[in-house]
């Protein structure tokens, strides 16, 4: 296993870099397929949020993978080399696999304890999928990912350490004791109508709203999102109403509440738009301070304009906002027993891992004794031709016998010692006594892969 991550996140990054290296699905295709055709590289995976990018690869030498992954990753995102590398974080093998866990179980999110990562993982191991980029590495390392962050989720409290971006948006914009009493009977303006934009919506409904406006490019989107929101037994009771992109202006003008989390490269909502959307709206007759509007935006690369925060009358809460309020956060208990989750299960996955290695080099010797056994029986029939079935069959099993005797003991140790750090020299070692074909082990490996991802495939569906 040679597994190399280079990445950037919202811990290692100022938002306003991360904001520029976003990128769009079509980059993300585009990225994997530039990283396979990369020479150090035989798989690759990319994990895309609104606060990390993160390129995975399966990769022959350390220090060229990072160079040519680091070049990659400022090509495609538009950062230039030199302005990205400081900000990037190297790791590798089973730091990268101890890294990812991490990420799976929240541990490394801006709101510890989030799951929304879990939809992103997948999301990524997807991607891999249909470009036939994850092989069998990836593909271990991502299901495997995802089994941890439910693990660290069903038995721990890691829920309890954090909450969802959402409802910590929600948390720094409240005006009241709590989000619940704050939102009560107001009218929310929903931006986008993707995974982060739906989550938006249902928590907003499950709090309290009255009425949710679903305003997105593709208006069958923003249907289907509204059609959840109000189908019988949906969290909340709430009206809901799709909108084109075109009303927005009117919309905002009528919203209490926006969250706003689009794939759009520019600015969906201007200053100016927030304060035509304010002027003519009633004030406060008490309290001239009064927030009459709150924007939560949770977009990378923002979607509300940061000149908003300067507005009368307006409560702004973005990515950068909740990244320092995120820094403060207390932190449960439970997370020390999700480290000590994560630690075991990275040390799982390398003994498994470097248990596969050997594991097409025992087929293959496995496979030679059976050729040699065949060999041998077909040279008694010569030399014996009188046997009858009954006696060949029985020689042939007693041959047979001794010879998977002999093989028993050696080829178990053998899986048991390549489980062990610093393991994988013994599959050489093996090919190297028993002079094995390397082509027959390779085409082992190659036909295991092809089952693995198969298998993986259909578990993920």
């Amino acid at each position: 296993m040679s597994l190399l991550v280079v990445g950037l996140s919202h811990r290692s990054s100022p938002v306003s870099v991360l904001e520029r290296a976003s990128l769009t699905p079509a980059a993300r295709a585009a990225l994997v397929h530039d990283t396979l055709a990369a020479e150090p590289a035989t798989e690759a995976a990319v994990l895309a949020t609104c606060n990390r990018i993160e390129l995975y690869a399966d990769v022959d030498k350390f220090h060229a993978g990072v160079a040519e992954l680091s070049t990659l990753l400022a090509r495609h995102t538009g950062v230039p080399l030199d302005e990205l590398t400081p900000h990037l974080y190297v790791h590798y093998e089973d730091r990268a696999v101890h890294h990812l866990f991490s990420v799976a179980c929240g541990l490394d999110s801006m709101v510890v304890g989030e799951g929304q990562i879990l939809g992103q993982i997948k999301d990524a191991l997807a991607l891999g999928q249909e470009l036939h980029s994850a092989g069998r590495l990836l593909n271990d390392l991502f299901q495997q990912a995802l089994r941890v962050g439910k693990r660290a989720h069903s038995e721990t409290g890691i829920d309890r350490a954090g909450q969802s971006l959402v409802t910590f948006g929600l948390e720094q914009l409240r005006d009241g004791p709590s989000v619940e009493e704050w939102v009560a009977g107001k009218r929310a303006l929903v931006i986008g109508a993707g995974s982060m934009s739906s989550l938006a919506a249902a928590t907003l409904a499950r709090a309290g709203v009255a009425h949710v406006a679903v305003a997105n490019r593709t208006l069958e989107r923003a249907r289907r999102l509204v059609e959840i929101l109000t189908e019988p037994g949906a969290p909340g009771k709430v009206t809901a109403s799709a909108v084109e992109m075109s009303v927005l202006p009117e919309e905002l003008a009528l919203a209490d509440i926006v969250v706003s989390c689009t794939g759009a490269t520019g600015l969906v909502l201007t200053a100016d738009a927030v304060a035509t959307a304010l002027a003519g709206r009633p004030g406060c007759a008490v309290d001239a301070d009064c927030t009459r509007l709150a924007l939560l935006d949770l977009a990378m690369p923002r979607d509300i304009d940061a000149a908003a925060h300067g507005i009368d009358g307006v409560r702004f809460v973005d990515i950068e906002a909740l990244a320092e309020a995120s820094a403060d956060a207390p932190m449960a208990a439970d997370v020390d027993r999700v480290r000590t989750i994560v630690s075991d299960e990275v040390a799982a996955f390398g003994a498994a891992q470097r248990a596969a290695h050997i594991t097409p080099t025992v087929v293959a010797l496995r496979t030679m004794a059976a050729d040699v056994v065949a060999g041998e029986i077909a040279r008694l029939d010569g030399r014996l031709p009188g046997l009858d079935d009954k006696q060949r069959a029985e020689i042939t099993q007693t041959v047979r016998r001794v010879v998977d005797k002999l093989l028993h003991a050696p080829t178990v140790r053998v899986k048991e010692l390549a489980s062990t750090p610093g393991g994988a020299g013994y599959a050489d070692a093996l090919r190297e006594l028993f002079d094995l074909d390397p082509q027959a082990v390779a085409a082992v490996s190659r036909a295991d892969a092809r089952h693995d991802t198969k298998n993986n495939a259909r578990e993920s569906a």
